[in-house]
């Protein structure tokens, strides 16, 4: 099983021709309101991907705290541990560009609640597999979740994002980190990812660096860097890409592929979900990355 301590958000996405400038007002063509949060995407994407996932979280009372579960649910994800808590649900404002790029604000709501993993939550966490963390919760309580996975030998997932500084205990009970090159470079402070990989290869077991329509590098601490090429597609929204990668490579990894299996299977599934609008609503089945990969599922 793989469990998901993480943050689910109702996303209002604007679509535009181009972003606006500081100070500027510019004409939208579409609005649409879609479930997303980096934890929620995760645990959707995984689900959708094959595995067994249960999400640890929390949704406000108001009237998108309903829509949120049941997304969730509908999409195979074990809910019994998602909270209903006064106030708001989590809120991320996104504008979304016709070539595909996206700027996000999020307003954390109910994730902001989630200050540590209650004792259920780090009962789930030590039957999984694997835990995926992401950084939309408050850090205290990601590193604590991080430390409870450790001490049951649950292999912990972290994306640091969005983009802050990791606690040293945090990144010491890490085992996978999945950032893309932008994140790589600012938690490390190196010139380039590579340098950047380079040095967080030296502190966690095994580190990916996703490069958007270039794909990824992938290296366990003592092994060679291999670049993995991303599939050509035309993008249409890559909003959930990365997300889509981490629940895709999770899933792969729970059902016993090999680390570059995982990564290729990781890689395809991100390529459909770019394909499509929306976070949740983008990410593909299994089905579907099996035929990607030619039938073979690696």
């Amino acid at each position: 099983m793989i469990s998901v301590f993480g943050s689910v958000n109702m996303d209002l996405v604007a679509y535009v021709e181009a972003a606006p400038a500081p100070g500027e007002t510019v004409t939208g063509h579409t609005f649409g309101t879609i479930p997303g949060g980096k934890g929620a995407n995760q645990a959707i994407a995984a689900a959708r991907a094959g595995a067994e996932v249960a999400f640890l979280g929390a949704v406000g009372d108001d009237s998108f705290g309903p829509e949120l579960r049941r997304t969730l649910a509908g999409a195979g994800v074990d809910v019994t541990n998602l909270r209903t808590v006064p106030g708001p649900s989590g809120i991320a404002h996104i504008v979304v560009e016709d070539g595909g790029g996206n700027s996000i604000i999020v307003v954390p709501g109910a994730n902001g609640t989630m200050t540590a993993p209650s004792a259920t939550d780090v009962e789930v966490i030590s039957r999984s597999e694997i835990l995926l963390l992401q950084l939309e919760l408050p850090i205290e309580a990601v590193t604590a979740a991080a430390r409870a996975a450790r001490a049951a030998g649950t292999t912990v997932v972290l994306t640091p994002a969005p983009v802050q500084p990791l606690p040293a205990e945090l990144l010491e009970a890490v085992d996978v980190l999945v950032a893309n090159e932008h994140e790589a470079i600012a938690i490390t402070g190196q010139a380039d990812h590579e340098r950047a990989m380079e040095e967080l290869r030296g502190r966690v077991g095994w580190v990916i660096v996703t490069l958007g329509s270039r794909g990824a590098l992938t290296a366990e601490s003592d092994g060679q860097v291999v670049h993995v090429e991303a599939r050509r597609v035309t993008a249409v929204d890559t909003t959930a890409a990365g997300d889509t990668f981490v629940g895709a490579l999770a899933a792969a990894r729970a059902e016993g592929q090999r680390p570059d299996q995982a990564v290729r299977f990781a890689t395809a599934a991100a390529a459909l979900s770019v394909q499509r609008a929306g976070a949740s609503t983008s990410m593909p089945t299994r089905a579907e990355i099996d035929r990607s990969l030619g039938g073979a599922g690696v």
